[in-house]
């Protein structure tokens, strides 16, 4: 062979085509992050599907380099069981509901506040305006806020009718474990609830434990509740907030880059999910009417004005307890702007 053929290059640009080669293999090489993200929300509900649509394009978007894998249905165990793994490293993320989220952030408690809110576009006010402090409170505890994704309007589940605080006070109530707000609330409306974690709820349905629990219709539809009742409320409770957090210790893992890329797509997915969520509940009270389930109507006006009563209390004992008094009494104020 005449290797004569071959030019000559220069030991400088050999040096540069050496690196460029590296990188090239470096990337190529390198592991991706596994982002590993637990939710009590079953597989196959809308929650899930929209966020492992999400996965999808966060995967095109970073070439592979950042991609998430699924714990649904609560088989990593509760909210609490959630956050503890979390916090030693077994997982990295969930979709949580106010109960998960007020463990780590507990002023984020005081969007399920019973009776707070009137109507979505009171929700999405409040979470857009305090967005940044209450995001600032996750950061506290060592996460970082991706997206609020709203569960929606918590009605009862009951074997009879509601209509009443007396109503109430007659069945056998769940109230989910380590909730001080639903244990508060319950507990000021005279009821003494059963404390359960919220996949054993249930089961504890069919045994006869409890009859009556709550959660937003899409919930209950999802969660089966609904096929151990005979009635759902009209009357909305409060309404349940969500939201994805990941830790500050498995951001952090990412570049700045794909952080980006991340809280843009949580954000455009956990509006999707929200919107969704909102005319799910509203088509479900519909199947349920239409499947022989009874559909309370909603209190009197005397009914009503006693649990506005109940609320107010709710108010007094957890402020400056459970969460801030001010950013309590400032969101009030706010509404109270706005309904004027």
């Amino acid at each position: 062979m005449n290797f004569s053929k071959f030019r000559y290059i220069p030991r400088k640009h050999l040096w540069i085509l050496l690196a460029l080669l590296m990188g090239c293999f470096s990337q190529a090489l390198a592991k991706p992050v596994i982002i590993k993200f637990a939710s009590v929300a079953p597989r196959n509900s809308s929650w899930m599907n929209s966020i492992m649509e999400m996965d999808q394009e966060l995967q095109e978007l970073t070439d592979g380099q950042v991609r998430f894998k699924f714990y649904p249905g609560g088989v990593q165990g509760d909210e609490n069981d959630v956050l503890r793994k979390i916090r030693i490293g077994q997982l990295h993320a969930g979709g949580f509901t106010g109960v998960g989220m007020g463990v780590v952030n507990p002023d984020s408690r005081i969007l399920d506040l019973p009776f707070l809110f009137e109507n979505s576009d009171e929700v999405d006010l409040i979470t857009g305006m305090y967005h940044d402090q209450l995001a600032d409170g996750f950061e506290k505890g060592g996460f970082v806020l991706l997206g609020w994704t709203e569960v929606g309007l918590v009605r009862f589940f009951t074997t009879s009718p509601i209509q009443s605080l007396e109503d109430i006070q007659r069945v056998k109530l769940w109230v989910w474990q380590d909730d001080p707000l639903a244990r508060t609330f319950f507990q000021a409306m005279g009821v003494a609830p059963i404390p359960l974690a919220l996949p054993d709820v249930l089961s504890s349905m069919e045994t006869g434990l409890i009859n009556a629990a709550y959660a937003s219709p899409y919930a209950g539809a999802v969660l089966q509740w609904h096929t151990r009742i005979d009635n759902v409320s009209q009357m909305p409770v409060s309404n349940a907030s969500g939201a994805m957090l990941i830790s500050r210790s498995a951001f952090d893992k990412l570049d700045d880059e794909q952080q980006t890329i991340l809280q843009e797509l949580c954000l455009k997915y956990a509006r999707q999910i929200t919107l969704n969520s909102r005319q799910e509940n509203l088509r479900t009270m519909e199947l349920f009417a239409e499947q022989g389930i009874i559909l309370d109507p909603p209190p009197s006006d005397t009914e009503m004005t006693r649990l506005q009563v109940v609320a107010a209390t709710v108010q007094q004992e957890l402020a400056g307890d459970l969460f801030d008094e001010k950013l309590m009494q400032d969101i009030l104020r706010t509404l109270k702007e706005q309904r004027q």
